[in-house]
Formats: C-alpha cells, sequence, structure tokens
C-alpha cells in the first residue's frame, strides 16, 4: 500500500463527492490501485474547475480518507470510482508550502522552483512521513498545538507538546477513526466554516472563558452513515440544534428553512434569521450539499 494527495476541484469536471468517491480515468489506475486501502489526502488546486484562467481554489489540502474499494466506471469508458471510508476535513486548510518548505518534495525542484510537472498530476502517491506531517498540521488546532508542524526545515515529526503527549497515547492515524477524535475535529472544522456563528439565527454567544455556544450539528446523523464532512454539518445554537436533530426544523436547497406543521415556539421562531434562510459559509465549497439537506427533509425532517 501507499499513501496518495487526490486533487479535486470546487467545481469538478468528474463526478466526484470526496465524502464518498473520487471520479477518475484509468491515467491514475495504478497510482490508486496502490494506495487501496491506506490513507490519502484531498488537495485543491488554484483553478476551481476545468477552465485554463480559472481561478478560486485554495492551493491546499483540506481532509483525509481512506480508500475502501475501486469500481469501473459503468457509463464512461476507461474511467473508475474510488470508494473511501472515514472521511474527515482539516480544522483548516493546509497550503502546500508552509515558509519556504514545501510538504511534497515532488512539488519542488532542486533550485527551489515549482515542479509544474508534478503539480499538473491529479494523483500523486507520497510517503508515510509526508503523510503524517500534513496530518499534524491540518489537525493542529485539534490537537492543541499553536504552529503548524513545518516552521523551519524538513523533517520536524513527532513534534508534540507536553500536553498532546499526556492526552493522547495513539498515533494520530490511528486516532482518525475514534468517535472522540473525529467529534473534537468536524466540531472545529464546522464552527471554523461558520465563524462560531449559529447558521440559523445569527446568534454568537462567548462565555467568559472565550469558548462560544455554538455546536456543530450533522445534517444526515453519523448513525445513517453521514459523514463527518464541514458540508454535513451546521453551526447551530443548543435549542436549535436540538430541534434540528428531531425535525422540527429542516433547509430546502436553496437553504431557506422550513418550518414543520407544528411550528416551533414564538420565542424561538422571532430568534430564527428575518429573512428564513441559513447564514452560510462565505466559502462555498464548504456550505451544506444538497445530498445532505435532501436526506435529512426525506427522512428526519417532521414536515
Amino acid at each position: 500500500m501507499a499513501k496518495a494527495v487526490l486533487t479535486t476541484k470546487v467545481d469538478p469536471s468528474y463526478d466526484d463527492l470526496p465524502e464518498e468517491r473520487y471520479h477518475f480515468p484509468r491515467t491514475y489506475l495504478r497510482q490508486i490501485e496502490a494506495a487501496k486501502g491506506d490513507w490519502i489526502l484531498y488537495y485543491e488546486p488554484r483553478r476551481a474547475n476545468s477552465k485554463e484562467a480559472s481561478r478560486g481554489g485554495r492551493q491546499a489540502y483540506f481532509a483525509t480518507a481512506r480508500i475502501d474499494r475501486i469500481e469501473q466506471d459503468p457509463t464512461l469508458p476507461d474511467h473508475f470510482y474510488a470508494f473511501v471510508k472515514s472521511f474527515l476535513p482539516f480544522d483548516h486548510a493546509v497550503p502546500f508550502r508552509e515558509g519556504e518548505v514545501t510538504y511534497e518534495h515532488a512539488l519542488t525542484k532542486e533550485d527551489g522552483s515549482t515542479n509544474r510537472g508534478a503539480f499538473g498530476r491529479a494523483v500523486r502517491n507520497l510517503s508515510d512521513s509526508e503523510y503524517d506531517l500534513i496530518l499534524h498540521s491540518g489537525f493542529m488546532r485539534t490537537l492543541g498545538e499553536s504552529a503548524p508542524a513545518v516552521a523551519v526545515g524538513w523533517p520536524v515529526l513527532n513534534a508534540f507538546s507536553d500536553r498532546e503527549q499526556a492526552t493522547f497515547d495513539r498515533p494520530l492515524v490511528e486516532r482518525l477513526v475514534i468517535r472522540p477524535f473525529r467529534e473534537a475535529a468536524f466540531a472545529g472544522a464546522v464552527k471554523t466554516a461558520y465563524a462560531d456563528t449559529c447558521a440559523m439565527t445569527g446568534l454568537k454567544i462567548v462565555n467568559g472563558g472565550g469558548r462560544t455556544e455554538v455546536q456543530a450539528a450533522h445534517i444526515r446523523p453519523v448513525a445513517d452513515s453521514g459523514p463527518d464532512s464541514v458540508r454535513n454539518g451546521l453551526a447551530l445554537s443548543g435549542t436549535v440544534h436540538w430541534m434540528f436533530d428531531r425535525g422540527l426544523v429542516s433547509i430546502d436547497d436553496d437553504y431557506s428553512l422550513i418550518i414543520g406543521k407544528g411550528g416551533v415556539p414564538d420565542t424561538i421562531g422571532r430568534m430564527l434569521n428575518p429573512d428564513r434562510r441559513l447564514r452560510l459559509p462565505q466559502s462555498a465549497e464548504m456550505r451544506p450539499h444538497p445530498q445532505f439537506l435532501r436526506f435529512h427533509r426525506d427522512h428526519i425532517f417532521k414536515g
């Protein structure tokens, strides 16, 4: 097995849904077969779509997952799907370069210039040490670290604080499937995307200790195979979170709020956004995905 980087755009030209599947041509079959059963990173390039002049991508690693199986596309010749499990977004996007250091050696030539040929490959295998370094940088807030794993030179591995060593006794890659760690990482990513503000009320309450009252809610529940993805998440205040989980309120594909037949108490109704629309993250790639919204309306909402 070998770890890999899979590139996907904000507006993909392929049938990608990173939380579930990655669509690719035969060109990359060998690299993805090598990564089957192992962990991969998702990378968002500068181009937001397939157009040459397109811009808007973050040029950053934004999530990890594990390749579960590979299947041939039944409708498009010489194309395949890599289906993934254990998708988990980073608590912040990791740029491909931190200071003078590039996380993937292959992306930089010996003279320090960018290797455009390597950048042009949508799938790239990478070493365990490169993966671990990016992983630590992607979860540094969840881990309680105050600086990226790469600050001065290459490589800086196992740079744990004393507090982290005392709190976590497993390698980070093993913690990716453990619920407490996943919940913490999911909550951090969702709260950051929504600026610690309730998406349905616009409230941002901070307690005396500097902690925000807002909670991270899954749109499609984990118990119903919902992924720990920002696009499957909402930042909601406690009461609204309870109502959403119990199907008293839902969201249409245009992000308008839908109130159940039984309605909501007037005191709560007055708290909802006056335009009855969801407050969205600024970044389009972090907004709720229609597939997850549809699941909530069809299976949870008491309309």
